[in-house]
């Protein structure tokens, strides 16, 4: 099994098989709106921006699992994140990350590698790299900082 076996729903509310980014190499995000390490879309948009062309994408799933941290629509979301940090990446509908009606995409995810706490989402914010293969090469704490991620993707995508 991939990720390319899994099907979400953009924020549009339309399905999409995550089949068309095979041969990308991926960053699967779940984010908040209004947590601490919200501006952290600063960077992911920096990431995007550096590494689009070379097969990058970020997938930003919302979630508002942790203390209630991003609380409005999808449509709301998508505004929030447009207007203040500019992203372009694709967004997708909010989800849940940990229990019992966690995606099944994050169910996978957590199955593929285990954080320092075990396998659940500890926070906001925590990042998967897919490689091109559809194989999670590496999990990130939440406070891992976007730029720190770069020297991965940037080996992934045929960087230095």
């Amino acid at each position: 099994m991939s990720i390319y076996d899994f099907t979400v729903v953009r924020a549009d509310g339309s399905d999409v098989s995550l089949s068309e980014y095979e041969g990308k190499i991926l960053l699967v995000v779940n984010t908040a709106t209004g947590c601490g390490l919200t501006p952290q879309y600063t960077g992911l948009q920096s990431l995007y921006d550096k590494y689009k062309e070379r097969g990058f994408e970020i997938l930003d799933f919302p979630c508002n699992q942790f203390m209630n941290q991003s609380p409005g629509t999808d449509e709301e979301i998508g505004s929030f994140c447009t207007l203040n940090y500019g992203t372009t990446f694709p967004r997708f509908k909010k989800i849940e990350v940990n229990g019992a009606n966690a995606s099944p995409l994050y169910v996978w995810l957590k199955s593929q590698k285990s954080g320092k706490l075990g396998s659940e989402i500890k926070w906001n914010f925590a990042k998967f790299l897919v490689g091109a293969n559809g194989e999670v090469i590496k999990r990130y704490a939440p406070t891992t900082k976007p730029e720190a991620i770069g020297k991965d993707i940037e080996k992934l995508t045929g960087g230095a």
